[in-house]
């Protein structure tokens, strides 16, 4: 089995980066002969797409791989040769940050990735599979202390459900601007004893 695993926060120790380690590390704990594809957003950014990438999606032939679409292509057969996917990420105003969106801009494909209805409906190409997605937030943005919009969530569903995958999984780290380590340390265990981790029984079964 496998497991990709993505960060995006720049920094070291980041709220964000604990957060999917500890999510990992649970993970790893099930599936011991697992192994992790490692891609650190955060520390080694995408490029954001060029004009060749563009010129190569708004033309007819936007599924066939070519040196435009080659990091696309690279990305999306890293999602599609996973078991699950852990990613990290803090909120940036409100929503994700840019290094996360620069691979959310490759990994969303007409033609790839996405494929369409004959009414014009966008339905996703991919197989679903679990998604862990840990998010650290200096404000709160959900819950009945919620202060701040939240465009994260409700942008990665739609996002990752336009591409087949619908198994999301968030674990919100609230308020890190205010807490100490102590009380911060304790919910991200609480978070990660939340994970549901019922798919690995049936899909360690053999193929029928």
């Amino acid at each position: 089995m496998q497991i990709l695993h993505i960060d995006c926060s720049p920094r070291e120790t980041s709220h964000s980066r604990q957060l999917s380690a500890g999510l990992l590390a649970r993970l790893s704990t099930l599936l011991p002969h697992a192994r992790v594809v490692r891609r650190d957003l955060g520390r080694d950014p995408l490029p954001h797409p060029q004009a060749d990438y563009a010129e190569a999606l708004s033309s007819p032939g936007a599924a066939v791989t070519t040196q435009a679409n080659d990091l696309s292509e690279q990305l999306i057969r890293e999602i599609e040769a996973a078991d699950a996917l852990v990613i990290g990420t803090p909120m940036n105003n409100f929503t994700v940050p840019s290094a996360f969106k620069a691979w959310i801009d490759q990994i969303l494909r007409m033609g790839r990735s996405i494929g369409a209805t004959a009414e014009g409906g966008k339905i996703g190409l991919l197989q679903d599979k679990p998604v862990y997605i840990g998010i650290a937030s200096g404000g709160v943005f959900t819950g009945e202390k919620a202060r701040q919009p939240d465009f994260l969530m409700p942008y990665l569903k739609a996002a990752f459900d336009c591409i087949g995958l619908h198994s999301l999984q968030f674990f919100p780290l609230q308020a890190t601007a205010f807490r100490d380590h102590e009380s911060l340390a304790a919910e991200r265990l609480a978070l990660v004893e939340r994970m549901d981790t019922g798919w690995i029984g049936q899909a360690a079964l053999p193929a029928a």
